[in-house]
């Protein structure tokens, strides 16, 4: 329904490889593998909340060690993420939380389009996992979701596939509000991760996003897997 991939996975020295008309990506635990990982600072303020992310960002190349990276250990008030896109149409997309995988093909809870993770911003707690098919499903239970979220949640997105296509104005304009700057321009088969907060004001710099370009695409009709880890601060009163 989305155009077939060219890719081949295969199971290889305990990693996956994508086979694309003759070149190879590996995403796995061997030292050879890359996965391209931003470690993303902060916007500005939740009510009666200083520095809900911190104020710079920084960025950094790490390899995987595993389904949620390199285990990582945050401050008592911070709660450690680590979240990737899809690659293609073919592995999915995943969510992390606290080292412990919430969202992804084990826990079949991953799907194409928007993947969604909500967050107790007091205690990391996970409240809700879900997908949305925003490429050719319906979108109204996404507009419902969204619209129940409560202040002081921490909301972490990822796509998969193709997310773009039924993202209305309304969608749009509600995924901005969780601080996002990209979610206005997100393309055809783009891949984009996002981690916001209802309630916040400002731009969130936890965010990653990567445009479908033909001259420039990993894969045949894909941009490569994209994604972010680090420690976000808790909701404090």
């Amino acid at each position: 329904r989305r155009g077939r991939s060219h890719l081949q996975l295969r199971s290889q020295a305990g990693c996956f490889r994508f086979v694309l008309k003759r070149r190879k990506t590996c995403f796995c635990k061997s030292n050879e593998c890359r996965f391209v990982s931003v470690l993303a600072g902060g916007w500005h303020k939740l009510p009666k909340l200083i520095n809900f992310f911190p104020r710079e960002a920084k960025i950094s190349s790490k390899r995987s060690a595993g389904v949620c990276g390199t285990p990582r250990e945050c401050p008592a008030h911070e709660i450690s993420f680590y979240i990737h896109s899809g690659a293609a149409n073919v592995v999915p997309a995943a969510i992390c939380v606290q080292n412990k995988l919430v969202l992804g093909t084990a826990l079949n809870n991953a799907g194409g389009g928007i993947n969604i993770v909500i967050l107790n911003g007091k205690t990391g707690e996970v409240l809700k996992t879900d997908h949305y098919d925003t490429y050719s499903g319906d979108v109204k239970p996404f507009i419902e979701l969204l619209k129940s979220i409560e202040t002081g949640s921490i909301v972490i997105m990822a796509s998969y596939d193709e997310a773009s296509t039924k993202l209305n104005d309304e969608l749009k304009n509600l995924i901005a509000e969780l601080g996002s700057s990209h979610i206005h321009s997100l393309g055809y088969r783009d891949n984009w991760v996002f981690i916001g907060g209802k309630g916040v004001t400002g731009k969130s710099t936890f965010e990653k996003h990567m445009k479908s370009d033909s001259a420039t695409n990993k894969y045949d009709g894909w941009p490569e897997m994209i994604g972010l880890e680090g420690c976000v601060p808790k909701y404090l009163e």
